[in-house]
């Protein structure tokens, strides 16, 4: 209980009275927390800008036994450009609704907010294929998640040479000779498979910073999208979003 200060998304905002919300914000130490702004709705409110839906910024919140309260908020960041594309927007609240699931209250949610940031940040601000950014996304966040590949070698016979296959069963590369005998198995290019290493293994500011060619970037999201909706026991579809 008392005043706490920390940095926060708005996940999801709902109307809750005439003038008030309900909010639903990520923050790197608190996790995922519901916090209600009383007067937000209001015209002139100081917390206008920052209650809606994907204002980062910085917040000061009240705790009581049961519930934050917003005091105040100083935006950094409102991700104009997302607010006036409804493409934009439609990638922005899928990847939100996949932070949503994978995110909890009382969990130190750091990385899980930088990437989400980033991945905000090149929709928003970059002319990436959004497929693209989706597919670097989903295979980031499932290693940060604790379901990181096995991206050195043959997930069945340890070979280094001829990693061919990405195994859905076996979570990692495959060899061809072991690939052709998994039938979960995808196959992929060698690009497909630097980027794969890349994406895991590289700074959570560099992830989007290298380019593939048009059928490697399908083969990632097919790999990506699969593998993730295997691991969170769900299938996401960008036309289910909530």
């Amino acid at each position: 209980m008392g005043t706490i200060k920390t940095k926060g998304i708005i996940l999801v905002e709902h109307n809750m009275g005439d003038y008030d919300k309900m909010l639903t914000m990520l923050t790197p130490g608190l996790g995922k927390i519901s916090c209600a702004a009383r007067g937000a709705k209001r015209f002139r409110s100081s917390l206008l800008v920052g209650s809606q839906f994907l204002c980062f910024g910085d917040y000061i919140l009240y705790k009581t036994s049961s519930t934050y309260y917003i005091n105040s908020c100083e935006p950094i960041e409102i991700f104009y450009n997302i607010r006036k594309d409804l493409k934009k927007l439609d990638y922005a609240s899928f990847i939100t609704k996949i932070i949503m699931d994978v995110t909890n209250e009382n969990e130190n949610s750091y990385r899980i907010l930088q990437l989400y940031l980033n991945t905000l940040y090149m929709i928003s601000e970059t002319d990436k294929d959004l497929e693209f950014v989706l597919a670097i996304f989903k295979m980031k966040l499932i290693s940060i998640l604790g379901f990181t590949p096995n991206i050195k070698s043959c997930t069945n016979c340890n070979s280094k040479e001829n990693l061919e296959f990405f195994s859905l069963k076996d979570n990692g590369f495959k060899c061809s000779a072991c690939g052709k005998q998994d039938t979960s198995c995808i196959h992929m290019q060698n690009s497909t498979m630097q980027a794969i290493r890349y994406i895991i293994t590289s700074q959570p500011k560099k992830v989007f910073s290298f380019n593939i060619g048009e059928e490697a970037q399908k083969e990632l999201a097919m790999i990506s999208k699969l593998y993730l909706n295997d691991k969170l026991e769900k299938d996401y579809k960008m036309d289910n979003i909530f």
